[in-house]
């Protein structure tokens, strides 16, 4: 019983997560398992994580690798390059407590969600930026999604 109080701790957190690969969502799928409400938005398609499994095993259709970087994580698909689904991120936005997102250097500014965009929206908002290089580093814009 004490354990699964433990688990909850993080319970009535809402976390918005804009994350891709296994830098973000393995950070916010920690979360997830500590009771927050994760809410994941993904690209039409699906997140890249859910077609691609380094061995090549699948379970139904779906990559373990997701599987295992997204548990007990909500998802919605958005198309943030369409101004329509930036809106609907921005309500999302409005009633999450933490906002995640691990894109390159420069995406969340294209999409109006960089950090003073969203606590435009929600000033209480906590932004976690992660990337592979850091935001002052001369190799910034480079893609680093790994642990």
């Amino acid at each position: 019983m004490e354990r699964q109080r433990e688990l909850q701790t993080l319970s009535g957190i809402k976390i918005l997560s804009l994350t891709q690969f296994l830098l973000g969502p393995a950070g916010v799928h920690y979360l997830a398992d500590l009771g927050a409400d994760v809410i994941k938005i993904e690209p039409p398609g699906g997140a890249w994580e859910r077609t691609w499994s380094g061995a090549n095993h699948f379970l139904n259709g779906i990559s373990p690798f997701f599987m295992l970087s997204h548990k007990n994580v909500r998802s919605i698909t958005l198309n943030l390059k369409q101004r329509e689904a930036q809106e609907v991120a921005r309500r999302l936005i409005a009633s999450a407590d933490v906002l995640v997102q691990n894109f390159r250097p420069g995406v969340v500014e294209r999409f109006g969600l960089d950090y003073e965009a969203a606590r435009s929206v929600n000033p209480r908002l906590i932004y976690a930026s992660v990337s592979g290089y850091g935001e002052e580093s001369p190799d910034r814009a480079l893609p680093g999604q790994d642990l």
